[in-house]
C-alpha cells in the first residue's frame, strides 16, 4: 500500500471507466509472504458475549468489524487462508458473541485478532441491538490490548449510519495513535473500474476528519474472490503487531 494524504489505497488503483479485469492474483512479495504465513497461524482461543469475560492480555489485539453481510467472516477466513476459522450464522446478525483467536508460535503466541459480531440486521431484536453496541462501544472505547480496527465496509454501499457510529466509539483512540485504523471495502470485484475509483476517493474523503499527525488510518478495495487487497491488508496487520518487521 502506498501512502496519499495519510491513508492508504491499493498499490495500483484501478484506472479507466471499464469492467475491472478478472486476472490471476499477483504473486504475492517476500514480505507478503511472511505476514501472510504469520496469519495463518491464527487458532481459536475463547469465545466471550460479555466483556468481563475476555481474558486480560498483553498481547496486541486486533479487532473485525462490519456490518451483517459486509463479508467480515469472510475476509478473515481469506487472511488466515482457513476455510471455517470464522463462522457466518445462517441468520446474518445472531451472532451475539466476540471470539479471540491467538497468533504465531502455539508456545508463544504474539498476537489476537477479535471476530466481533456483525450490526445492522433488522431481523434482529431491538432489545438485543442495543445491548450489542454497548458492548461494542465498550470494547472498542476501553479494551486495553485493542491495538488497530479493521472495518469490513461493503465497497457498493461505503460508509452507512451505524458505520459512522461505530467510527465515533473509536475515533478518540484512532486520533492519538493507540488504535490503528484500516478500512477494508469487500466485494470489490463487483465494482468496475470508475466504480472502484469513487468508492476509494468516497471513503478516504469521509475518514480524513479522523487523521491526525498521531493517526494510522488506512483504506483498499478487498475482494475475497479474486484475492485483490489481500497480501497488503495481511502486510498492514503484520506491521501493527510486529514493530520493526517487515511492513
Amino acid at each position: 500500500m502506498t501512502a496519499l494524504g495519510g491513508l492508504m489505497t491499493q498499490r495500483n488503483p484501478p484506472p479507466g471507466p471499464t469492467r475491472a479485469p478478472r486476472p490471476d492474483a499477483p504473486a504475492p512479495t517476500s514480505d507478503e509472504k511472511i505476514a501472510l504465513a504469520w496469519a495463518h497461524t491464527a487458532r481459536f482461543l475463547t469465545t466471550a458475549s460479555e466483556l468481563p469475560q475476555l481474558p486480560p492480555t498483553e498481547l496486541p489485539e486486533i479487532a473485525f468489524v462490519g456490518r451483517s453481510n459486509a463479508g467480515k467472516s469472510t475476509a478473515i477466513n481469506m487472511l488466515t487462508q482457513q476455510k471455517r476459522l470464522a463462522f457466518a450464522s445462517k441468520t446474518p446478525g445472531r451472532t451475539q458473541h466476540i471470539n479471540l483467536f491467538e497468533l504465531g508460535p502455539k508456545t508463544g503466541a504474539d498476537a489476537l485478532f477479535a471476530d466481533l459480531p456483525g450490526y445492522g440486521y433488522a431481523a434482529v431484536a431491538r432489545g438485543a441491538k442495543l445491548r450489542w453496541q454497548q458492548v461494542m462501544a465498550d470494547y472498542l472505547e476501553v479494551r486495553r490490548s485493542l491495538t488497530g480496527v479493521v472495518l469490513l465496509v461493503d465497497s457498493r454501499l461505503g460508509f452507512t449510519e451505524l458505520d459512522r457510529q461505530l467510527l465515533g466509539f473509536v475515533s478518540p483512540r484512532v486520533g492519538n495513535g493507540s488504535v490503528k485504523l484500516l478500512v477494508l471495502l469487500t466485494k470489490a470485484d463487483k465494482l468496475n473500474r470508475k466504480e472502484a475509483r469513487e468508492a476509494l476517493a468516497g471513503v478516504q474523503a469521509e475518514l480524513g476528519d479522523m487523521t491526525t499527525d498521531e493517526a494510522d488510518v488506512g483504506v483498499t478495495l478487498f475482494s475475497a474472490l479474486e484475492k485483490t487487497g489481500v497480501g497488503d491488508a495481511a502486510l498492514v496487520l503484520y506491521g501493527w503487531t510486529h514493530p520493526g518487521g517487515s511492513r
